[in-house]
């Protein structure tokens, strides 16, 4: 396999006179050294991802991609795969739990259709970016072609066009992509079967027991593309269009030096993928929350990942990152707004 998608080339932020300059910023603030724990971190994170040691939080956004699975057709999801597409209406009837914490935040929302296994028609507030209606049974054969997954990655690039702001996050809706994620994570962290799969929407034991054996077959069926470790043939044959969307969008936003947030399991399975194609795309990435979805903590240790909320979250859509915004103002607030030692003429610690 192969993809005509042409990968960004992603720059690592790491610059050491701006992270001297943002450590004597945030040391000097009216407080003890390191106080704010991952606040201090996260400000010198968007520092440098910003270039500057005044960064700040603009017009944050959350690029929403929906796509169906083929692989429904085992019957790996407690929910049938027409759920997809009337949560799709729920969002765009503001009805759904991200359009309730999108608002309470202020983050602009766009919904996509990446790959839905249903008509919409012209419709306000709705992103028509359909590659195929559905994927392919990655059970029987690969999920999609190389040429759908390139212009799945190619659409989430360009996505980015509408995104005025400097921070986007990313969620998803999409029967059966747990299954997918799941094997996308097992195929490239090697990490057993067992510990990559979950409940996703509400599966009993012998249900989780059931998609794992599906996994492990697909896995031997396509044993010449798990070998190759090929990121992109990796996606193809067992990812979603939403997936390879979302793995698109978040290398054109890491060209454009944005701070990604980072949401789930599902999302995550994207970063990995373009983390292999661009390993300098973690210095842009804020991982908002550890999901309660079995196998989300060991992706994160996988790529060495520090969360910033744990609240048992499980939902998808993008919603641990829209949570997460109030931490990241707050993490450039302190350090635009708090006042010195100096400024405050407040004593400073003894050297």
């Amino acid at each position: 396999m192969s993809s005509s998608f042409i990968v960004p080339v992603i720059s690592p932020t790491h610059d050491a006179v701006l992270s001297a300059a943002l450590a004597a910023s945030i040391n000097n603030k009216t407080k003890p050294v390191g106080s704010l724990g991952m606040l201090e971190t996260l400000a010198t994170q968007i520092g440098l991802i910003q270039q500057t040691v005044q960064p700040s939080i603009v017009a944050p956004a959350l690029i929403v991609c929906a796509g169906d699975h083929g692989v429904v057709a085992e019957n790996i999801s407690a929910y049938p795969q027409s759920v997809t597409w009337q949560m799709v209406e729920n969002f765009l009837a503001g009805g759904a739990a991200i359009n309730v914490f999108a608002r309470q935040n202020h983050c602009a929302l766009h919904i996509v259709d990446a790959g839905i296994n249903h008509d919409f028609g012209a419709r306000e507030g709705l992103l028509d970016r359909k590659v195929a209606y559905g994927t392919r049974n990655f059970a029987q054969e690969a999920a999609m072609s190389a040429e759908q997954c390139a212009q799945a990655m190619q659409y989430g690039a360009e996505l980015l066009a509408g995104v005025n702001g400097n921070v986007v996050g990313f969620g998803e809706m999409g029967i059966g992509n747990t299954t997918a994620a799941a094997a996308i994570m097992h195929v490239m962290t090697q990490l057993p079967v067992a510990e990559c799969v979950g409940a996703g929407t509400g599966l009993a034991p012998e249900g989780v027991l059931h998609k794992q054996r599906v996994i492990e077959a697909a896995v031997a069926r396509h044993a010449s593309v798990v070998e190759s470790t090929a990121a992109l043939d990796i996606l193809a044959t067992f990812g979603g269009f939403e997936i390879a969307m979302i793995a698109g969008a978040m290398l054109a936003a890491a060209e454009r030096s944005m701070v990604l947030l980072i949401d789930g399991f599902i999302v995550t399975s994207a970063l990995l993928v373009a983390a292999r194609l661009q390993p300098a795309i973690l210095d842009y990435c804020v991982f908002a929350h550890c999901s309660d979805e079995q196998g989300h903590r060991q992706m994160l240790a996988y790529l060495h990942a520090q969360p910033v909320l744990q609240m048992g979250l499980r939902l998808g859509e993008g919603t641990g990152s829209v949570l997460a915004l109030p931490i990241l103002h707050a993490s450039v607030n302190f350090l635009r707004e708090m006042a010195t030692f100096d400024s405050a003429a407040v004593s400073n610690k003894d050297a």
